[in-house]
This record gives structure tokens, sequence and C-alpha cells, in this order.
């Protein structure tokens, strides 16, 4: 493999691990008392609502930047692009770090902030191997390889959050801040080799012709395009009932079990883990064996029913287990989701159509985040039900507004 080729899945790599690396030391941080990080006497109610504050800036803010960061590569080039994107994720984890040691809320919310806006890289980065690759086996190759970076990325950020946090296994060397000082030390080893080894092979220079209204641009445009505007609601209640779910399990399982940094690092790496299995090994046989709007309502019915059953469990150990096809599941989903969103438009409009997708699931996610952190200290169970009932009208909305041709011709076995 080039060093060039490395290094571009080396930037999809970290994009995916900081997701894992952050989201168990946050709940450790502002749901345990002991951690000292908010004052002792921050109530029970002020926590959740910080949590989800502290979550659903970051997505907010990823959705703001994608729409600009992700475009704007077309404009002064992938290298460029990508380098902005570091360079914020970068000071994203040392305002982190800072945060940390002194104990200051408001500089954790800036760099997740910093974090979230210049959180699109993946995608200019998947734009940058499709320009190196020589054909179409090769580009094929690439974008197998950009799963397998994923995959491996939602893996090892957990795994770094919890091995190098946890005194057990690394005695008086382990911190909150360590993992933290090993994603700095990663961003800035994948900025030196963008900078030494990807040549971007004649970049077209544009004059920047977009403005502040782009954002808001890309979801109004779905409007007028029928079928896209039918399978954005659809999708959009479906991340929303996954996105209550994930976004707030952490802080359900320290509430209902007391799991801590390691345990809720296990959580997202069965997460991941799970997720990059039904992606990789399932979209592909079951989207030739059936037809993609076959496949997605029985995927949601299955979600849902797997939530209420999560919700219901009273043993901790099974929390494990009974994640694992819930995220199988939705790794069949979403890959075929975003099957019918391309079959939906010409290639002329491929990267609009998954910008849209992009826009759907960091816009949803930053809402419930919010609401979410404002429901939890009234019952540790209102974010799960409010999965369960956008997995219902997503249900509706396909008995529904499915029904229409346009749809329907989008798989027409």
């Amino acid at each position: 493999m080039s060093l060039s080729r490395f290094a571009l899945l080396l930037v999809v790599f970290i994009d995916l691990m900081g997701q894992g690396l952050v989201f168990p030391i946050v709940t450790t941080i502002v749901m345990e008392p002991s951690a000292g990080f908010l004052p002792h006497h921050t109530t029970h109610s002020a926590r959740e609502l910080d949590y989800g504050l502290v979550i659903g800036i970051f997505f907010l803010a990823w959705f703001l930047g994608a729409a600009y960061i992700s475009k704007l590569s077309d404009y002064i080039g992938r290298k460029k692009g990508i380098l902005i994107c570091l360079a914020g994720a970068f000071t994203g984890y040392v305002l982190t770090i800072i945060a940390l040691y002194v104990s200051s809320f408001a500089l954790l919310i800036l760099g997740r902030a910093v974090s979230g806006f210049t959180a699109g890289n993946q995608p200019i980065a998947q734009a940058a191997l499709i320009d190196i690759s020589r054909d179409e086996q090769e580009k094929a190759s690439n974008m197998g390889l950009i799963v397998a970076a994923s995959a491996l990325g939602l893996v090892v950020g957990p795994l770094m959050a919890g091995g190098l946090s946890d005194k057990a296994l690394l005695g008086a060397y382990a911190s909150l801040e360590l993992p933290f000082y090993g994603a700095v030390i990663l961003v800035a080893l994948n900025i030196a080799m963008i900078v030494w080894f990807y040549k971007e092979e004649n970049p077209q220079r544009r004059k920047i012709d977009f403005g502040l209204s782009e954002v808001f641009l890309t979801l109004w445009r779905v409007y007028h395009r029928p079928t896209v505007f039918r399978l954005s609601l659809v999708l959009f209640f479906i991340l929303l009932g996954l996105n209550s779910f994930y976004v707030f399990l952490e802080n359900y399982l320290f509430n209902r079990f007391g799991f801590g940094t390691l345990q809720n690092s296990i959580i997202m790496m069965i997460l991941g883990g799970t997720m990059a299995l039904g992606s990789g090994l399932l979209v592909a046989p079951l989207n030739k064996r059936f037809n993609k709007i076959h496949i997605v309502p029985v995927c949601v019915v299955v979600m849902a029913a797997l939530v209420v059953l999560y919700m219901l469990n009273p043993v901790a150990d099974l929390s494990y287990v009974i994640l694992a096809p819930l995220m199988i599941v939705f790794g069949v989903t979403y890959p075929t989701m975003l099957g019918l969103f391309s079959a939906s438009v010409d290639p002329t409009e491929q990267g609009w159509v998954m910008g849209v997708t992009v826009a759907l699931y960091t816009l949803g996610t930053g809402s419930v985040s919010l609401i979410g952190g404002a429901l939890m200290p009234i019952s540790i169970y209102l974010p799960f039900f409010i999965s369960i009932s956008a997995y219902l009208i997503a249900l509706v909305l396909i008995r529904t507004i499915w029904l229409d041709q346009g749809v329907r011709m989008l798989d027409p076995r």
C-alpha cells in the first residue's frame, strides 16, 4: 500500500476513532461527582443537561461545518481541505486536554464545537481516494479499505479511552487526559503524512461561490425533489430512533448499572464492531437477494423490538449481548438506505444527495442530544421512548409515502 493511500485511510480512521474515544470519558467526567470536573454540588439534573449539551454541540457544529468544509475542498483542493479538518481535530483535542486539567466546562464545549465543525474529513478523504484510483477495480478496493478503516477506528477509539484511563491496567500512568494525548499524537502524525506523502494531482482551483446560506439550501433543495424528500423523511426518523438510543446509551448504563469508563468503552467497541460486521458482511448478500424497499421496514421493526428489550433488561451483563444484534441490523439498514438515495439521483448529484444524508444525521443527533439532556432527569428511559416512537413513525411513513411510484422504482424487483 502506498504511503499516500495509507495517509488518507488514517484520516478516516481518526475521524471515526474520535467519537468512540470521547463518549466514555465525557460520561465519566460529567456524570460522576467523584471525577471532580464539575462542582461537587452540581445536581444530577444539571449534569444530565450538561451531558446533552456537550454531545449536542459537537453534532450541531458538525451539521454546520459539513456543508462548508466538504464543499470547500472542491474549490481549494482535497489536500488543503483535509489539513483544515485535521488542524481542527488537533485544536479540539488540545482544548479538551486543557479543559480536563483546569476543570473548565466552557473549554470542553469549545473543544467539542471546534472538533465538530471540522469533522467533515471522511467524505473529503473518500473523494481523494477516488481521485487517485487508476481504474474501477482500484476504486472498489479503496472503498473497501475505507470501510475497514472506519470499523477499526470505531473499535480502537473506545479501546484507547478505556485502556489509557484505567488505573487497574496502567496504574499511576493512567488518566482521563492520556487518551487525548494519544489522539493528539496520531493527528499530528497524520498531518505530517498528508503534507509529505499525499500529492494532489492537478487540483482545480475555483472562485468560492457559496455562502452562509449553503447549509440551509442543502436541505431546502430536498423539498423540491419528491423522491429524495420521501426517502429523507424516513431516514430522519430511523436515525432519530438509533441516535436517541445511542447518544444516551452510556448515560443510561451509568445511571442504571453503574457502568464506568472501561465498561462504557467496551460498549462502544461492541457498538462499532457489530455495526461494521453488519455493513461489511450482510449488506451485499441481502441487497442482492431482497428488494431494498422490503429490507428497510423489516430492519426497523427488529430495531424497535430490540430497543424495547434493552429497556426492559434487568441484567447488567446482558447489556453487552442485546446491543450486538441491534447494531448489526442498523449496519444493514443504513447502507441500504444510502443505496436508495444514490439510485434517486443521477451521477452528477451523488455528492449532493450524500451530503443530505450527513445533514440529516448530524441535525437529528444534535437536536436529540439537547432534548434528551433535558428529559433524562425526568426518567432515564425517556430517550428510549423517543427511539421507539421514531421507529414507529418511520414505519408509518414507509407504509404511506413509499407507495409512490418514484420510490418503488428505485428497486423495481
